[in-house]
């Protein structure tokens, strides 16, 4: 039987979670929700399920679901999911969020407390670390290959001229980063941050805080770096994460496209380049979808999700530290509790 999928919040999020699903033999998609009645009717018309305009009508309808994608936006995109993720929640419904789980920490701790307590399945579209790269490079930590581990280093950065909150950057692009830095390193205890108001294309002063640079220990004794800016383009890249330990390191660049090892006892590098067949990053969003899929079908327990709302909710306490400490400016413990 395939898995019965609805998905709430047809912008172009929405729709990136629908084509995905679409590629998916064993998904099939039930319903589509959205209170934009116009983007939820040209998805019903697009992807042949019925349109919804409430989370509400769509639970009243008795669709059968066996999960939903929340793709709501709202205030430095995750303003707007709390309501509609608490009320499928509610009614049993496992979810696959959007990130940032919410860009207000009590709200993500009450939606990832009230999953665990359904006992149900929540996970969050961390989708870079859904890669062939990561997953090899996580395989060689657990293998002891880079012996015990001392720095990593993240850099992610694009274009974003989006003015919509000051701390739109960190809080909507960064839940990614620091997953990245989560998912090779474990928890973050401690954080000091810098922020830079950058500039337009047009060289005005922006508004947004757009540009950062954090520094931070880990639980089990590793320092990390992390730069972060909406004011790039052109050559910069997207992405970038060096982990070094005490026999080795390795290199990811472009999210997924270049996988560098090399040893501390010696000079040649081990290169793969589009590992697994990922070409570029748009391709993490198929692979994300695919083990929300098979995980759901598999019927994995909830704490057993791979880029659970529980991970998200402590990539954002991470960058409300790391707000405090700009703020403050001092080193801040982080709080997760």
């Amino acid at each position: 039987m395939p898995l019965n999928v609805a998905i709430v919040g047809m912008g172009g999020i929405g729709n990136v979670h629908a084509r995905c699903y679409q590629k998916e033999p064993q998904a099939k998609i039930v319903a589509v929700c959205d209170i934009l009645k116009e983007r939820a009717d040209a998805a019903a018309e697009a992807y042949g399920a019925p349109a919804f305009y409430s989370v509400e009508d769509l639970l009243r309808s008795g669709i059968p679901m066996d999960c939903a994608s929340m793709c709501t936006a709202g205030k430095e995109n995750g303003g707007d999911h709390y309501v509609p993720t608490m009320e499928l929640l509610e009614a049993g419904i496992p979810v696959l969020g959007e990130k940032p789980i919410s860009n207000e920490v009590p709200k993500a701790k009450e939606m990832a407390a009230l999953a665990r307590k359904k006992n149900l399945r929540y996970g969050i579209d961390l989708n870079h670390r859904f890669t062939p790269a990561a997953r090899r490079a996580k395989q060689w930590i657990a293998e002891g290959r880079l012996g015990r581990l001392h720095i990593i280093n993240m850099t992610m950065w694009i274009d974003n001229p989006n003015e919509t909150a000051p701390h739109f950057h960190v809080r909507a692009l960064h839940p990614h980063s620091i997953d990245v830095m989560r998912y090779f390193c474990g928890d973050v205890t401690s954080v000091q941050a810098f922020f830079l108001h950058g500039e337009t294309r047009e060289g005005k002063v922006r508004n947004c805080w757009s540009n950062l640079q954090a520094n931070m220990q880990f639980a089990n004794g590793v320092v990390g770096h992390l730069t972060g800016s909406y004011d790039a383009g052109g050559g910069f890249g997207l992405e970038r994460c060096e982990v070094t330990g005490s026999l080795g390191r390795f290199v990811i660049e472009e999210a997924c496209e270049e996988l560098w090892f090399t040893s501390r006892n010696g000079t040649e590098k081990e290169h793969y380049h589009h590992l697994g067949g990922m070409t570029n990053f748009s391709e993490t969003f198929q692979d994300r979808i695919h083990v929300w899929v098979e995980q759901n079908l598999a019927n994995v327990p909830p704490e057993q999700i791979d880029g659970s709302a529980l991970e998200a909710m402590r990539a954002q306490c991470i960058i409300e530290a790391c707000i405090e400490s700009w703020e403050k400016k001092c080193v801040v413990d982080v709080d997760y509790d």
